[in-house]
């Protein structure tokens, strides 16, 4: 979904056959059968829930901004147009086309004015560490009903439920290599899920791009316009090798596993920050237009045909819990109270006072300040890597800065300090991520053995003359380069 419209041409090339041996996942106490929405997340045995969303709420109301950002327009700030994808609508924030029905349903409506202009909705997780844990597994599922439409009215829909890599945020050029999940994808309301993978380079690559390595089939029972069903996608890095499943209504229909993609392709997917999750209904584009041989809307196409989604839900089971990644075991998220540490649970932000119209490059100045201590860990040779979530509103000129601080025993020395470029907010409102990839101002001292050392995170406004925030709770995250590291 993340390609240019050139490369994204034959996307309609996903349709391969459907994968022998269907298997049933097993895995909820009762999944849903075709119907009304259940208002809340089904239990999941043996899996421990990390994020979800039931879209319960007053009718018209918007999606949960503790939850979702809203994406707005024909392309990212920067990025390729037309979304990459030659999709033709206009991403809007109207309740008209993104709003909650009051039935436990978010629905998302294309819509099309006196003119033959298109509006939709399109939003995506502020969360972007969904990951696997080490000798773990991660599953991310959704409860929809596709828009109920068929034949040549329902030429040019193309809704779906996907997962891009979290370094595509502010950068949207990087593409495929960071690595695109699609839950769940389909076109032209055929009744059909389309399940793929992207990663690696483009054109070709490992992943046959842009094709993707995919699988498609028809829903059980009820078609897939016609009911709900439930699209799961499981990332399993207890299997050896590692391995990527898609599932509709509990039948497995798609896997790929690291060996058929390769180590560097894998490794450039899997080794950041994690994922963060879309829902999205286009209009037109590559991939109806391939499949149905001919641009599309057309003008039998019909307007008002909502996607429903009952819940979106991230579960783990196994392996390190919160520690997802090897080498950095000390996860630390910015928490409420100016400590770090575990997810707090639930999303917050913390004000960053303006810059007063200075230039604070590289000093603090009136900084939110976060701390752990009785960190334990050996230095892995590695570095520090981060991801914040920033937002100034509709504020120019803003750029948040942020710095890292080490001391090894806790006893006020700092042994290492490292200040990173500050990160310019755009002036549209929702979060943006500020990572290490912004690069390092200045550093000093070294790294090396803590035994009940400190760790200190500085963030402040560095240039600008508003505020903004930060996100917190279970957002803004810092990896720090230590094996066997805790902290309070």
């Amino acid at each position: 979904m993340s390609t240019t419209f050139r490369d994204a041409l034959f996307r309609y090339r996903h349709r391969t056959p459907l994968l022998a041996g269907l298997a049933a996942v097993g895995l909820m106490a009762a999944l849903m059968t075709p119907g009304q929405a259940r208002g809340d997340v089904p239990p999941a045995p043996g899996w421990t829930l990390q994020w979800s969303d039931d879209f319960n709420g007053p009718a018209r109301s918007l999606p949960s901004a503790a939850n979702w950002q809203i994406d707005t327009g024909h392309n990212y700030p920067g990025g390729p147009g037309n979304w990459g994808t030659g999709e033709i609508q206009n991403y809007t924030s109207s309740p008209d086309n993104l709003s909650l029905d009051g039935n436990g349903n978010l629905r998302i409506t294309p819509l099309r004015d006196g003119s033959g202009n298109w509006t939709s909705g399109r939003i995506e997780t502020k969360r972007a560490d969904f990951k696997a844990p080490t000798g773990g597994t991660l599953a991310i599922e959704g409860r929809i009903q596709m828009p109920n439409v068929t034949g040549e009215q329902a030429l040019g829909y193309w809704p779906a439920f996907w997962a891009l890599g979290a370094p595509y945020r502010g950068n949207y050029w990087n593409w495929p290599s960071i690595g695109e999940f699609d839950v769940m994808e389909n076109v032209n309301g055929i009744n059909s899920v389309w399940g793929v993978l992207h990663c690696g380079v483009n054109p070709g690559g490992p992943c046959n791009e842009t094709n993707g390595i995919g699988a498609n089939r028809a829903c059980p029972g009820a078609s897939c316009q016609s009911a709900f069903h439930t699209y799961r996608f499981e990332w399993d890095r207890s299997a050896s090798p590692n391995v990527l499943r898609w599932y509709v209504d509990g039948q497995l229909y798609h896997s790929v596993d690291q060996n058929r993609v390769g180590a560097e392709a894998w490794n450039n997917m899997t080794n950041h920050a994690g994922y963060f999750i879309l829902l999205n209904v286009a209009m037109g584009g590559a991939f109806p237009d391939g499949v149905a041989g001919r641009a599309t809307p057309v003008p039998a196409t019909v307007p008002g045909r909502a996607m429903a989604v009952d819940y979106v839900a991230v579960w783990t089971r196994g392996g390190g819990g919160g520690d997802p990644d090897p080498g950095t075991p000390s996860s630390l998220h910015l928490r409420p109270g100016g400590t770090l540490g575990a997810p707090a649970g639930s999303a917050a932000a913390t004000t960053l006072a303006s810059a007063g119209g200075a230039n604070h490059d590289g000093t603090p100045h009136a900084a939110q300040t976060f701390t752990a201590t009785g960190v334990n860990g050996t230095y892995n040779g590695g570095s520090t890597d981060f991801d914040l979530f920033v937002d100034a509103g509709s504020s120019v000129a803003n750029g948040q800065q942020v710095r890292v601080s080490y001391d090894r025993t806790g006893d006020g020395s700092w042994e290492r300090t490292e200040t990173y470029q500050y990160f310019a907010t755009d002036p549209v409102p929702g979060y943006e991520h500020y990572t290490q990839a912004k690069g390092l101002k200045s550093a000093t001292g070294a790294h090396g053995t803590m035994a009940g050392g400190t760790v200190r995170v500085e963030v402040w406004n560095a240039i600008g003359n508003a505020s903004s925030t930060v996100g917190t709770g279970n957002q803004s995250v810092v990896r720090i380069p230590y094996s066997s590291g805790a902290a309070r």
